[in-house]
């Protein structure tokens, strides 16, 4: 027998009721923000729940670019700084004269040296004579040994050039500064937006304790 869509349901054809309700995506991601209609949600909860939704689609609006321009700030400045430092710097070869000297630093820690001597860095004439001075020892350090070093312009042992993974580190925690730095203040304005909701439904719930206490006197049995 075909259907006749009389007690056997709702005929599905084409020319059938349409389902009005939204899709299963919407239907999921409503609970999820808050926004579904629920009795038990207050119109205070959902005030709340659509700033604090507005508040996150700004700081991921502001946080990228803040991010992004913090970062190229540090990473531009890091390389102005690798290059001036690589343009004062040069690296020499030092060769050890002496081993077992001592020194300190500051008034706990002692540490070995040696007596070296390595060339002056673009020297001629008589200022080409090699400097002599102390150097931090190594791991199998002996004299003749030789070790390269790098010095200034005028020859005094520095340490080295600015390595460009920490122009790269320096970048990307400037760039992770910017972004909190950009989500503080969002921060403040909700945790406020909190407090004053907080505090309405606690009114909201003395005023419900307060109508309870009354319709129970009201009602009470004799």
């Amino acid at each position: 027998m075909r259907d006749s869509g009389i007690g056997g349901g709702m005929p599905r054809g084409p020319g059938g009721p349409r389902d009005h309700r939204p899709p299963r995506s919407r239907r999921r991601l409503r609970p999820l923000l808050g926004l579904e209609r629920n009795r038990l949600r207050r119109p205070v909860d959902r005030t709340q729940r659509v700033i604090a939704l507005c508040l996150l689609f700004l700081l991921l609006a502001l946080a990228p670019p803040a991010a992004v321009w913090g970062g190229s700030l540090a990473y531009g400045s890091g390389l102005r700084a690798e290059r001036a430092e690589r343009a004062e710097r040069q690296q020499v070869v030092a060769t050890v004269l002496a081993t077992g000297g001592l020194a300190s630093t500051g008034d706990r820690y002692v540490h070995e040296t040696v007596q070296a001597t390595w060339p002056r860095p673009g020297a001629a004439g008589q200022d080409a004579k090699p400097r002599t001075g102390t150097l931090p020892s190594w791991k199998g350090a002996r004299a003749g040994a030789k070790k390269p070093i790098w010095v200034d312009r005028a020859g005094d042992p520095v340490v080295r050039p600015r390595p460009h993974s920490r122009t790269v580190t320096d970048a990307a925690y400037a760039g992770g500064g910017a972004a909190i730095g950009a989500g503080l203040p969002l921060l403040g304005v909700y945790l406020l937006v909190r407090r004053r909701c907080d505090r309405h439904r606690y009114e909201l719930w003395e005023d419900a304790w307060a109508r309870l206490d009354a319709d129970r006197g009201r009602h009470r049995p004799f």
